[in-house]
């Protein structure tokens, strides 16, 4: 994990990040030390939630808040609700009733809790490409609910107690929620290795009883390891790196892919099973992607805020990420990094003085100038912490400060990139920031004598788009377009 400095309570710095999806997979399930449940009761007045039920509650407003709510998808959800029955159905007794949230977050996560609700989040739901593949997901999840993985892990004091600290941590503390919906490096509780490989094992056997194609499990786990890679830059990831993504708590990609395809076999040769990826895609058409607006988007290296009204672009080699109240990035090499957020100074606090008293606990801040950003009065300072030196800007828009702090370790100075960024920094016209809009999933066919390089052009803005691409519909980096195929690209 990189921690560039501590922070105070007015600006409490999550750790910054090296650029990859960063969320531990099955993360609901620290919902384990909930307390038994010994029966509800009632009275006259209104029925009695056991204990169970209310921790499970707060638990859920809880992810609610750290996800950035519900995510509204009727069609998503219908065919979510499908193949959950279907999953039932064919469990023998085994699955009971779930509860299905699509959670608002652009991250790819899916985890359950114990009392059967089901959390997946929309960026899960793009990248799967039929029906086959988002049942594997699912019955992941509720594998490690009949299983009774959660309760065996909840006996495990250790660990018991690393999932109270993260709770308390990380769901509880504003920032830090933000900070999670980021992509902030959280390593959060873990099943065992042997209990996701069982999992796994479980969900294969289960998606062929309901009548999917027991290979969904292959082709998503390589979706999902193509991800990490394109999140990464495309660069080769670290082994600290690996452990933060969606399969930051489960064995190596490769491992999983030859045990659910071993499993897979056993049931018979490939083309067996439903897929109906043609069902699928249309149940997700129009799902947004990426930044909720909101919260502003990201395009590349620019950030654009159409409710604040300003933009900024990231200095070359750097990667961005947005929040609900801050953005983050870092460059390639992992040795700069910056945020960016805001405050409202205090009555009769001038600009000067607030960035004088220091924002950043233990950072001694000197070379205060005032200057102009954007046409808009602005400080910009230098600092220096144990291991880090820092360049400092505030920049103040009516009665808001807009903060950047670029942060270098080493012997890498960050004031040639706090100049980059500062130049970048401007305020939007209304006609502007209504231009800003959400990016979507849409479904457009093939065309005879297209390639994935034509598609591509198709999605302008994204980052390395023909390896977006790629990702978005499982395809091989030679294969070819076929002309009767649909396919994903994001679009306004």
């Amino acid at each position: 994990m990189l921690e560039f400095c501590r922070a105070s309570r007015s600006w409490r710095l999550a750790a910054v990040a090296l650029p990859a999806l960063l969320l531990a997979g099955c993360f609901g399930d620290q919902n384990a030390l909930l307390p038994s449940t010994t029966g509800s009761t009632s009275d006259e007045i209104a029925p009695r939630l056991s204990p169970a039920q209310r921790a499970s509650d707060q638990e859920h407003q809880r992810l609610l808040a750290a996800f950035g709510g519900e995510y509204r998808a009727p069609r998503a959800r219908a065919a979510i609700e499908e193949v959950v029955q279907k999953l039932a159905r064919a469990g023998e007794g085994q699955i009971g009733q779930y509860e299905i949230t699509i959670l608002n977050s652009p991250v790819v996560n899916a985890f359950a809790l114990p009392n059967g609700r089901l959390y997946v989040t929309r960026g899960l739901l793009v990248l799967a490409n039929d029906t086959a593949e988002i049942a594997s997901v699912l019955a992941h999840e509720i594998a490690h609910v009949t299983a009774r993985h959660a309760v065996e892990r909840a006996e495990k004091e250790a660990e018991s107690a690393l999932v109270s600290e993260v709770v308390s941590q990380v769901l509880k503390d504003p920032s830090r929620g933000a900070a999670v919906q980021a992509g902030s490096k959280l390593s959060l509780a873990k099943f065992s290795r042997q209990q996701e490989l069982t999992a796994d094992q479980i969900s294969v056997r289960n998606i062929s009883r309901a009548g999917y194609d027991p290979y969904g499990a292959s082709r998503f786990l390589a979706t999902l390891g193509r991800n990490t890679a394109y999140r990464a830059g495309g660069q080769s990831q670290s082994a600290d790196d690996k452990r933060l993504d969606i399969l930051s708590s489960h064995p190596q990609t490769p491992e999983r892919i030859a045990a659910v395809t071993a499993a897979a076999r056993q049931i018979g040769a490939p083309g067996i099973g439903e897929r109906d990826s043609g069902r699928w895609l249309a149940a997700i058409e129009g799902l947004a992607y990426g930044d909720d607006p909101r919260d502003g988007v990201v395009r590349g290296r620019r950030y654009l805020n159409s409710t604040l009204r300003i933009a900024f672009a990231a200095p070359e080699g750097f990667s961005l990420e947005a929040a609900q109240d801050m953005v983050i990035g870092v460059s390639a090499s992992g040795a700069q990094a910056l945020r960016f957020d805001s405050v409202t100074l205090k009555s009769g606090q001038t600009l000067e003085s607030y960035v004088a008293a220091g924002w950043i606990e233990g950072v001694e801040t000197n070379g205060i100038e005032q200057i102009q950003i954007g046409g808009q009065p602005a400080v910009i300072a230098h600092g220096k912490g144990t291991d880090w030196m820092f360049r400092l800007a505030a920049v103040q828009v009516g009665e808001r400060v807009y903060r950047f702090i670029l942060a270098a370790r080493g012997a890498s100075d960050p004031e040639r990139a706090m100049r980059s960024l500062i130049d970048s920094f401007r305020t939007l016209s209304p006609a502007e920031a209504q231009a800003v809009k959400p990016m979507q999933i849409r479904i457009v066919p093939a065309e005879a004598g297209d390639t994935v390089a034509s598609m591509a052009e198709r999605m302008p803005g994204q980052d390395r788009p023909a390896e977006l691409f790629r990702l978005l519909n499982g395809l091989d980096r030679d294969a070819p377009l076929d002309p009767s195929r649909r396919y994903k690209i994001v679009a306004e």
